[in-house]
């Protein structure tokens, strides 16, 4: 596996990493390729300040990085955007104003509030929250088309008290078909992102169901990404990655330059 796609610097409010760290130590792994993706949830203030970065300064710290170091890695530059159904038509002008190499599109707040936050998950059962999310999320998919990768499907489970207990494919199958559907009709991919197996639970994101349903309904897009947050999580388990993919049907996965994705071999 030669590429990490998901990863974050100083720019993401939860990461104190430098730039510079981050690609030393994605070379020292041995990566080809690394894709910055860093946090912009616009209208996330649960944590205090709105949890942004200036594109701007994003753009001028890291072009300059991917220049200096382009004889031994291949940097990219993408964003993780915070998904809201209100805020499609926002994100829909965000992305067209900068050269993205990669939007991810994840649901961090549900309810116009952060999962990881707790206030939904104090108030509700597993149950509710892992339902409300996956339905919050199927309308996310429907109204914005401004990501090219759904991050992290079933990041909720995460952060429920009984995490996987109480989860599985076949139980939110009516909703996960159609977030699945829905990706498959418009032409975006899904990611596989390792943190799953980094924060405890048996499975990397989404489920290998999951998985496997996408590819069954003609889902080809694959990303990967360990969702590193300093320099020691980058390819965070990547030698399941393989193995993960091809129990699912896959025998390629996909690297975004330019918003286009490109196909690689499975090892």
């Amino acid at each position: 596996m030669r590429a990490d796609v998901h990863m974050h610097c100083i720019f993401s409010s939860d990461s104190d990493a430098a730039p510079e760290g981050m690609i030393l130590g994605a070379i020292e792994k041995g990566l080809e390729v690394i894709c910055f993706t860093d946090h912009y949830d616009k209208d996330n203030m649960d944590w205090g300040q709105e949890d942004i970065f200036n594109p701007e300064e994003y753009f001028r710290v890291l072009n300059p990085l991917r220049e200096k170091y382009k004889e031994r890695i291949d940097v990219r530059i993408g964003v993780e955007i915070g998904l809201q159904p209100h805020l499609a038509p926002y994100y829909g002008r965000f992305v067209k104003k900068y050269p993205f190499d990669l939007v991810i599109g994840s649901v961090h707040s549900v309810k116009r509030t952060d999962i990881a936050f707790g206030t939904l998950l104090r108030a509700h059962t597993d149950e509710e929250v892992y339902r409300m999310t996956l339905e919050e999320t199927l309308e996310d998919v429907r109204l914005d088309g401004s990501f090219d990768v759904l991050g992290h499907l079933d990041y909720v489970v995460r952060y429920g008290r009984e995490k996987e207990a109480g989860y599985s494919y076949k139980k939110y199958a009516d909703l996960i078909d159609e977030i699945l559907r829905e990706l498959v009709s418009r032409g975006k991919g899904l990611e596989l992102n390792m943190a799953g197996l980094k924060y405890g639970l048996p499975f990397a994101h989404p489920h290998p169901d999951v998985l496997k349903r996408y590819k069954e309904l003609g889902g080809e897009i694959i990303t990967v990404g360990a969702d590193g947050h300093k320099p020691e999580h980058i390819a965070y388990d990547f030698n399941k990655v393989s193995d993960i993919l091809k129990e699912a049907g896959f025998l390629y996965y996909a690297e975004f330059r330019e918003r286009q994705p490109f196909f690689k071999r499975l090892a």
